[in-house]
């Protein structure tokens, strides 16, 4: 496999990983707020919930870094000339940028000043 597609599956491994701790949070949580029984987190339903929650959650993340580099590209804190894309160091939402990067397999250089 190539560097790039192992740095692009890492980088939705990870953003998958952070959303499935978000919903075991909100898991934990549940029974203390709503009237939720014990065999509800085993049903098939939850599970399916659990699962659409974290692929909503990659998406929703995914549409963020995007967002993010929009905005870096716009506020000049990343310049998309030449093959890698230069990031300064001093961008506001560099590690968003450097994730929508990894998404899309684009190579980058974090610059100094």
């Amino acid at each position: 496999m190539k560097p790039v597609t192992i740095d692009m599956l890492r980088a939705h491994l990870m953003a998958a990983s952070l959303t499935a701790m978000g919903t075991e949070m909100l898991a934990l949580l549940a029974p203390l707020v709503l009237p939720v029984s014990q065999a509800f987190f085993s049903s098939t339903r939850f599970q399916f919930l659990a699962l659409a929650l974290i692929a909503s959650g990659v998406v929703m993340m995914r549409q963020f870094a995007h967002t993010a580099f929009d905005l870096a590209i716009q506020g000049r804190h990343a310049t998309p000339a030449g093959r890698p894309v230069l990031i300064e160091v001093d961008c506001p939402r560099r590690w968003f940028v450097v994730l929508h990067l990894r998404f899309t397999g684009r190579p980058f250089v974090l610059a100094g000043h």
